[in-house]
């Protein structure tokens, strides 16, 4: 016999499971539980949601990760990836290897080059950086033009329209033409000004970040949603963070625009983040119970609107989000075979898995896989070969 637990806690799951938006004063109380039954209560009602919403099936990608610059003009006080050019461990890929690593991603039948990199102000074509940014596209998609490129967070939308003097639609739709295919919803951080102005003080606002995002979908142009939990930021700012996606996929469906496909939860990873900022947290890796709880009440918040839920594996671990398979999620993420911003910040859970990994965490749960593609498209023709990381 299940525990039982009392008002408010039913009354809220009750609302969620009939496919209510639950209010920000509820996401609150179902954050701020410790009690071990309300809890699983809370865990198995987003495990009631996915299902309800996604079915069993459990959704990978085989993809590659390239985090092509790590020279960047911004300091952000959780960044160990970062470097200024000419400072030892600084790079900045060259055509032939980016493409050689796309060609490595292809061979073992990746259907999607993710690329995200520091803000290089010297990474420029002809005085442009919109030309550089396009030419990272063009060497992977006039090779290989099947691949999905999913690139460039609003961030890099910002920098490029500040470096050149052009408006974000332009450089969306200059994006866009070059073979750009979905926007990562990184660089939300916390969207709350107050969390930003100490996390990340150099980067852009709120209010830009969520411009350019519903901006891109009324361009068609799809994008991911995430944030950044476990540091400075309060429950109270972890759920107007979800309040500000909920509304924003609201908004660009009621258009008929394009919108988020997935929601990823990226719980800060401390161990070689800068000191102040690691002091101030006082812990280096990631509290497992606090962001499985974070994850089902991320699922219930976002409700009917955000369907694809993702944990991050290299911040859990597969094991971790193994288990966050439990708590809301229907997919585990992607192969990456290489993944440098999260493993540079002391991050323990790897930077490569292969898709036989991923399929045999997976069936653990008694629960089927199915590869999909950046869209959650059902692929065909499943990729059996071993991904080793380059």
């Amino acid at each position: 016999m299940s525990p039982k637990i009392t008002s408010p806690i039913a009354d809220i799951l009750d609302r969620a499971l009939d496919g209510q938006d639950i209010s920000p004063e509820d996401g609150v109380t179902l954050l701020h539980q410790t009690e071990p039954a309300a809890i699983e209560k809370i865990r198995a009602a987003a495990d009631a949601l996915r299902q309800q919403q996604t079915g069993e099936t459990v959704t990978y990608i085989v993809n590659r990760n390239i985090n092509y610059t790590n020279i960047c003009e911004q300091h952000c006080s959780f960044c160990a990836f970062r470097r200024d050019e000419g400072q030892p461990g600084a790079y900045w890929l060259d055509w032939d290897t980016m493409l050689e690593k796309a060609s490595a991603a292809v061979a073992v039948g990746a259907t999607e080059i993710c690329m995200q990199g520091g803000l290089n102000p010297t990474a420029k074509i002809n005085g442009g950086s919109l030309a550089y940014y396009e030419r990272l596209v063009t060497t992977i998609k006039d090779k290989f033009p099947a691949l999905h490129i999913h690139a460039f967070s609003p961030q890099e939308v910002q920098f490029i329209a500040r470096e050149d003097n052009l408006d974000f639609a332009t450089v969306i739709q200059a994006l866009a033409q070059a073979g750009v295919g979905s926007l990562p919803g990184t660089a939300a951080e916390v969207l709350d000004d107050r969390v930003r102005r100490i996390l990340c003080p150099e980067k852009l606002d709120t209010d830009t970040w969520l411009t350019i995002v519903k901006l891109a979908h009324r361009l068609n142009m799809p994008t991911t949603s995430t944030l950044l939990s476990g540091h400075i930021e309060t429950v109270e700012q972890q759920i107007g963070h979800l309040e500000q996606l909920r509304q924003l996929q609201q908004a660009s469906l009621a258009a008929g625009t394009t919108g988020i496909t997935e929601f990823i939860l990226l719980p800060f990873v401390g161990q070689e983040a800068p000191a102040p900022l690691r002091k101030r947290v006082g812990r280096d890796q990631p509290i497992i119970a606090e962001a499985l709880l974070l994850t089902a009440v991320a699922r219930i918040y976002l409700g009917q609107w955000i369907r694809n839920h993702q944990p991050s594996w290299v911040k859990l671990g597969l094991a971790g989000a193994t288990e966050a398979l439990r708590w809301g999620c229907n997919d585990i993420g992607g192969t990456l075979m290489e993944e440098h911003i999260t493993s540079m910040a002391g991050a323990q859970g790897g930077t490569c898995q292969s898709a036989e990994d991923l399929v045999g965490a997976i069936a653990t749960l008694n629960r089927p896989s199915q590869q999909r593609d950046t869209l959650y498209n059902k692929v065909s023709t499943p990729t059996p070969l071993q991904i080793q990381p380059n």
